[in-house]
């Protein structure tokens, strides 16, 4: 049998300019640890810096000679993706719902959250698309439901991506920060309609999801079950208030590495006849501190995926580990046992009405802010008329420049409410209004294929 090797590295660097602790240290440390690793691709997240992306580089020029920084939104995206093989294309997807640009804070609008990837030609696998991507952030799993709405369309919009790109006949290496746990609506939407395996799971196939009758060891949330954020092992997340979840279970698990073949691998009699991915080992790492200091890496912990590559012709003899397709009865066998015939997987109905129920109420949320927003910007214009008008019978001189700033802000509000309430309000509504439509009909084409299936067994 012959087989080689591709190893994958994802990491959120935080590198947040002037917000960020210890940056420029812990930037330095990260380029150090790639320069001296033989990764075959790293993707990085939030490293938007271009000074700090340009160090990186310069570090792993040697073994990681092709690089791409990407840009998105005001600030940039904030994803890096290095390779050791050249890179023919890449592409920029910012996602069309990302947050608000009144939420400063949070600030995922500004950035351009985004799916990122570039093209390579692998001397086995051929073209292979490898994607990197940092999901919307607020509202985590465990908030309300209109908040989770913009991740799952980010999840939605990134499943169309990966699965376009297996259609077209490339293996797929989708790697980042998902901001979500694994049993989330987003990684269920991001493994079932793309079709995607997750390396950490392949790689640990008896692993059960942690309970509250066991709960782990902080050791044993990072490397049995690959928590990689919010760990009391992070310096930068210890002490810090946590979701109940993280609490619960020492950490969550938000980074990934998910992989599929393309989808016209299995075709001949349900064995392959181009070169298997399949997933070896998985680690997480970067736990320890930066040396030389007493803080971490980062606010999360990097992921390392080591992938197998079976020829053709030994793949022919093993059935598809990639969950793109399921192993169900062959209705026309004659055979004592059914031979297995390959049906792509699909969204559940529970799920797509889960789905559909977060956006449903986004929408609704979207709606009354809209129009509380145009309120405010009403009420802030019949001020201005009231100041512009009283303005003529002011009794002290010294009223006057207290008057300018209050016009100042009221002017600066005013044009803020209007914006956000009708052409970045309007462009929410319609932006939940087609993917709300795209999933109804994604819906009834389900249902009309089960019919069908029904009908045609009877």
């Amino acid at each position: 049998m012959t087989t080689e090797q591709l190893k994958i590295f994802t990491f959120n660097c935080w590198g947040l300019k002037y917000i960020a602790k210890h940056r420029t240290e812990r930037v330095n440390a990260i380029a150090s640890f790639l320069a001296a690793s033989d990764y075959d691709i790293v993707t990085l997240q939030e490293l938007w810096v271009f000074a700090d992306y340009e160090r990186v580089r310069a570090a792993v020029s040697k073994c990681l000679p092709y690089s791409k920084f990407f840009y998105s939104g005001a600030f940039g995206a904030g994803l890096v993706i290095f390779s050791r093989f050249p890179i023919l294309a890449a592409t920029v997807h910012p996602y069309s719902l990302n947050g608000s640009p009144i939420d400063v804070i949070a600030g995922d609008w500004f950035v351009g959250k985004a799916a990122a990837s570039i093209l390579i030609t692998h001397p086995v696998l051929g073209q292979v698309q490898v994607f990197d991507t940092h999901l919307y952030a607020k509202g985590g799993d465990e908030g309300l439901e209109h908040q989770k709405a913009h991740r799952l369309v980010n999840a939605w919009e990134f499943a169309k991506l990966a699965r376009q790109a297996a259609e077209i006949g490339r293996y797929v290496i989708a790697a980042g920060d998902f901001n979500s746990v694994p049993t989330a609506p987003p990684m269920n939407i991001i493994r079932e309609h793309a079709c995607l395996s997750d390396a950490w799971e392949d790689s640990h196939p008896n692993l059960r999801p942690p309970s509250t009758a066991s709960i782990p060891s902080p050791v044993d949330a990072i490397h049995v079950y690959g928590v990689t954020a919010d760990s009391p092992m992070n310096t930068y997340s210890a002490g810090k208030p946590l979701e109940p979840y993280a609490r619960k279970f020492q950490g969550k698990r938000l980074d990934y590495v998910f992989y599929r073949g393309p989808s016209n691998q299995f075709i001949n009699n349900n064995k392959s006849t181009t070169p298997i991915l399949r997933c070896v080992d998985t680690k997480v790492l970067l736990t320890e501190l930066v040396p030389g200091f007493n803080f971490s890496y980062s606010d999360h912990f990097g992921l390392e995926a080591t992938f197998e590559i079976i020829s053709p012709d030994a793949a022919s003899t093993i059935e598809p580990q990639s969950p793109s397709f399921i192993s169900t009865p062959n209705p026309n066998s004659t055979t004592t046992t059914p031979t297995p015939t390959l049906t792509k997987r699909s969204l559940s109905p529970e799920l797509i009405t889960s789905i559909l129920q977060s956006l449903t109420s986004r929408y609704r949320f979207a709606q009354s802010q809209s129009h509380l927003h145009l309120v405010i910007f009403t009420v802030c214009i019949f001020l201005l008329l009231a100041i512009v008008i009283g303005s003529a019978w002011l009794p002290r001189a010294w009223i006057n420049p207290i008057f300018m700033l209050i016009t100042i802000f009221l002017a600066w509000l005013a044009t803020t409410m209007l914006y956000i309430g009708f052409v970045y309000g309007k462009w929410e509504i319609n932006s939940l209004t087609n993917i709300i439509e795209e999933l109804e009909i994604y819906r009834s084409s389900l249902e009309e294929s089960r019919r069908s299936v029904g009908r045609s067994s009877q």
